[in-house]
C-alpha cells in the first residue's frame, strides 16, 4: 500500500467513529458560564478593542502561507516553544486576547485530536499547542479565541470531494476544541464560502455547525471571514462582521453600525518567513493612528497578527514593535453602545437558483440575477413600470419563516410580500420599510411561490438578492 493510500485508509477508518466521538464529547462537556444574550456578547467583543492573531502551524516551517497538504508532521519541530512569552508580548501592546490557528488550510491539527493522525502529537514536539496557548493566555489575564479552517486539503475537504464523513470530521474537531480547552470567547472560521475555497454553506451546512457551536458553548461568538461577499449592513453567516484588509476588505469608519473585526499582519504575511527577523515590521504609528483608534470608534475590534518563528518564539523586532504600540495606545475601557441590529442570518437560501418571474426588466438585468447568490448583480426594473413585482418559484411547496430583500441602495419604501399555496396568494407583509437590507422574520408558512410587489419607490427598483429561508427556532 503506497503512502497516499495508507493515509486515505486511516482517514476513512477514523471518520467511521467520529459521530460517536462527537456525541460522547458533547455529553461529557463541562458546564459553561450562564448564557448571555448575543447583543451582550457582541458588545463585550468590541469592548475588548485589540488582540493578537497568531498564525502558527505547519506553514511556519515551509516559508509559505499555504502549506503542502502532504507535508510531513516531522517538520513541526520547535525547540523553544513558549506560549507564555506570546501572552506577555500581547500584554506589552495592551492587547486583551489571542487567537491561534488550530488548523490551517492544509489540515494539520496542533491539538491532541482523535479525528486524524495528521496532528501535532505525531510530530517531534508531541505536545498539545492549543492547550499550552489557552493555559498561558488565561494565566496572563487574556481571553482565548481559536481559528479553524473549513478548507482542509490534506483530508480532501475541498470542492468535488466533500462527503458526509467530512461534515462529521468538522463537527468532531470543533467539539474537541470547544470541550477540552475551557471557555472560548470566539471562533474565527476561514475557508468557507470564499472565492478561493469554493466550499459553500450548503456543502458544509452552516446552520448545523453554528447550532453545534452554540450548543457546546452558548457564549462563543462565531465569526466567518466572509465580508468580501455579503453586504455590510447585515450579519450574513456570522455574529461579528469580519474584514481582512489584505484581501481588500475595508470597514467604513463612518457608516458601520455592526459589531466588527478588522485583521492585519504585523509583518508582510500571515505565517513566519525566514526573512522576518531582519525585515522591517509595519509602522506602529500607522497601526495605532490609522487602524486601532478609528476602528474602535466604529464599533470595530482590531486583531494584529504576530507570527511565531520556527523555534516557537516571537522575533525580537516584532517584540519591540509590540512594546512601542503599548506606549502609544492604552485600553481606556468600554466603547460606545452598539446600535440595535437584526439577528444573524444562518440558514440556507432556498430561493437560490430557483426559477423566477418579474415585471419588465431593464436591459440585460433580468430576474435571474436577483437569486444567483451574487451580491454584485441584480434585477433592475424598467423605469417605465409603475408597480414592479418580482417572484421566485420554489421547486415544491416548502416551509419558510424569513424573507430578505437586498437593494443596491435604499430605494423601495412601500411594498407587499406574499406567498402562494394551492393557487391562493396570502400576504406576509404590507407596509413601509426604507432599509437597504429588508429582513422579515415571521411564523413559519408553507408555499410554492414568493413575491414582492412594490408600491412606492424613489428610482426604478434594483434587487441584488431575494432570499427565502427556513430558520431553526
Amino acid at each position: 500500500m503506497n503512502c497516499y493510500s495508507l493515509r486515505s485508509f486511516v482517514f476513512v477508518c477514523m471518520l467511521c467513529v467520529l459521530p460517536g466521538m462527537a456525541l460522547q464529547a458533547q455529553q461529557t462537556a463541562r458546564k459553561s458560564a450562564p448564557a448571555r444574550s448575543l447583543a451582550q456578547l457582541q458588545q463585550e467583543f468590541v469592548d475588548l478593542r485589540f488582540g493578537m492573531f497568531i498564525h502558527y502551524n505547519i506553514p511556519t516551517y515551509m516559508d509559505q502561507d499555504w502549506a503542502d497538504p502532504d507535508a510531513s508532521p516531522a517538520l513541526f519541530n520547535p525547540s523553544k516553544l513558549n506560549c507564555d512569552s506570546w501572552a506577555k508580548a500581547a500584554k506589552s501592546a495592551n492587547m486583551t486576547y489571542g487567537c491561534l490557528t488550530t488548523k490551517h488550510h492544509s489540515g494539520f491539527a496542533i491539538w491532541n485530536t482523535k479525528t486524524t493522525s495528521y496532528n501535532v502529537m505525531n510530530s517531534p514536539l508531541k505536545r498539545d499547542v492549543v492547550k499550552e496557548y489557552a493555559d498561558a493566555f488565561r494565566a496572563n489575564g487574556l481571553k482565548v479565541m481559536l481559528y479553524y479552517s473549513i478548507l482542509d486539503t490534506h483530508h480532501k475537504l475541498r470542492p468535488g470531494y466533500i462527503t458526509k464523513t467530512h461534515i462529521e470530521m468538522v463537527k468532531a474537531q470543533l467539539t474537541e476544541l470547544l470541550t477540552n480547552y475551557g471557555d472560548i470567547t470566539a471562533l474565527i472560521i476561514d475557508g468557507w464560502d470564499a472565492p478561493w475555497s469554493r466550499i459553500s454553506y450548503d456543502d458544509i451546512p452552516f446552520e448545523e455547525i453554528y447550532t453545534l457551536i452554540k450548543t457546546l458553548q452558548p457564549n462563543c461568538l462565531v465569526m466567518d471571514l466572509n465580508a468580501a461577499k455579503y453586504p455590510a449592513e447585515a450579519l450574513y453567516y456570522t455574529d461579528i462582521k469580519s474584514y481582512e484588509q489584505g484581501a481588500g476588505q475595508h470597514i467604513s469608519k463612518e457608516a458601520n453600525k455592526l459589531p466588527a473585526l478588522s485583521c492585519l499582519p504585523l509583518q508582510a504575511s500571515w505565517f513566519w518567513k525566514s526573512r522576518f527577523p531582519t525585515e522591517a515590521i509595519k509602522d506602529v504609528n500607522v497601526l495605532v493612528k490609522d487602524n486601532l483608534v478609528p476602528f474602535n470608534q466604529a464599533h470595530c475590534n482590531f486583531i494584529l497578527n504576530v507570527a511565531p518563528n520556527r523555534d516557537g518564539l516571537i522575533d525580537n523586532n516584532a517584540l519591540a514593535g509590540l512594546k512601542e504600540i503599548g506606549k502609544l495606545w492604552k485600553h481606556e475601557g468600554p466603547l460606545s453602545l452598539l446600535p440595535p441590529s437584526d439577528a444573524p442570518i444562518i440558514s440556507s437560501n432556498i430561493a437560490k437558483g430557483q426559477p423566477t418571474n418579474a415585471s419588465w426588466s431593464d436591459d440585460m438585468w433580468i430576474m435571474d440575477f436577483a437569486n444567483d447568490d451574487d451580491f454584485s448583480t441584480g434585477w433592475r426594473s424598467n423605469g417605465t413600470v409603475k408597480t414592479p413585482w418580482y417572484e421566485v418559484v420554489l421547486d415544491k411547496d416548502r416551509p419558510f419563516n424569513m424573507i430578505i430583500i437586498d437593494e443596491d441602495q435604499p430605494n423601495i419604501r412601500q411594498y407587499k410580500l406574499e406567498y402562494e399555496l394551492n393557487g391562493v396568494w396570502k400576504t406576509i407583509f404590507a407596509g413601509e420599510n426604507a432599509n437597504k437590507i429588508k429582513i422579515h422574520r415571521f411564523d413559519r408558512v408553507w408555499g410554492g411561490k414568493v413575491r414582492i410587489s412594490v408600491d412606492r419607490f424613489s428610482n426604478a427598483p434594483v434587487i441584488m438578492e431575494f432570499g427565502v429561508y427556513d430558520e431553526r427556532k
